[in-house]
């Protein structure tokens, strides 16, 4: 349960949705180890049950996921405690740039890459396939794709060229860079019907750890100032991440954090437990969405 220093070691995806976490280190003298995970929600929860984090900020269906398994082991290693965002999350679909698929239609029993099983771009995907009805109209046990895990965004976008995955989901703005350059092709888009980021701990950590309630202090004053400093939000996301100053503007109008980020409603974690067992990804023997709140 140490940290170095005592410090909470934080993981986090870095991506524009890191900004107010951003602002919360450089304003507000944030004291946490930041860790990045580019590759995702997934890797966080591998990362967590493995005592090399503390807490997790990641997306909704992928905390989800990973405690609503029927056999899960132990405790879960984890537990959701607070809300980052609270707007739905926008899923873009993409192929290869010359690649003959040209719809989502396309894409029934071809090959979904993931950055893991069990990441919110692998649970995406069977919401997908719920939706477009694949999922009924399969015989007995036969999923509606191959599943390849790439690890990466960059792995994903070089294997949907070669033909290693036919395609993969990730965010809009994230992916639109490469759309722009030509490198891979967008098929369509899915939106997460529940607010898209919340923030989990381990379970090895002590209740009522003060150092929890200071990170959601200095994340709440960070959220707040990034709604005060668009201007300064665009510059960082221009210059620091992977983004243009065109699209960091468009994404602000977008995405709306939680302004008390220590809250969760279990109505959300009840919904996205409803969706994930229609979509497959869950059974009714897991975890009930209340169990999976932490204090």
């Amino acid at each position: 349960m140490a940290t170095m220093n005592g410090l909470l070691r934080v993981g986090f995806v870095p991506e524009h949705f890191s900004t107010p976490l951003h602002f919360a280190q450089t304003h507000f003298s944030l004291s946490a180890r930041l860790i990045p995970f580019p590759s995702g929600t997934g890797h966080m929860i591998t990362a967590l049950r493995a005592g090399e984090i503390d807490i997790g900020i990641g997306l909704t269906e992928g905390w989800v996921a990973g405690l609503g398994k029927s056999d899960l082991e132990g405790d879960g290693g984890y537990r959701i405690v607070g809300t980052y965002v609270e707007t739905p999350l926008c899923w873009a679909i993409s192929t290869g740039a010359k690649r003959d698929i040209g719809s989502i239609a396309d894409l029934k029993k071809s090959k979904i890459g993931v950055s893991r099983v069990g990441s919110g771009s692998y649970v995406m995907g069977f919401v997908l396939a719920d939706e477009q009805g694949w999922l009924s109209s399969s015989t007995s046990g036969s999923p509606p794709f191959e599943v390849v895990p790439l690890q990466t965004f960059e792995k994903l976008r070089n294997g949907v060229n070669d033909g290693t995955a036919d395609f993969f989901m990730w965010e809009h703005f994230t992916s639109k860079r490469y759309y722009d350059n030509g490198e891979i092709k967008r098929i369509g888009e899915i939106y997460t019907p529940w607010s898209s980021w919340k923030i989990v701990a381990s379970t090895r950590l002590q209740a009522g750890d003060a150092r929890v309630e200071e990170l959601f202090e200095k994340i709440n004053k960070g959220v707040e100032y990034f709604g005060r400093h668009h201007d300064e939000a665009v510059e960082y996301i221009s210059t620091q991440l992977d983004y243009s100053k065109e699209d960091a503007k468009e994404w602000l109008k977008t995405v709306e954090f939680a302004s008390n980020v220590r809250s969760v409603n279990v109505a959300v974690i009840e919904k996205t437990v409803t969706v994930l067992k229609k979509a497959g990804v869950l059974d009714e023997k897991g975890m009930q969405a209340e169990q999976m709140l932490g204090g």
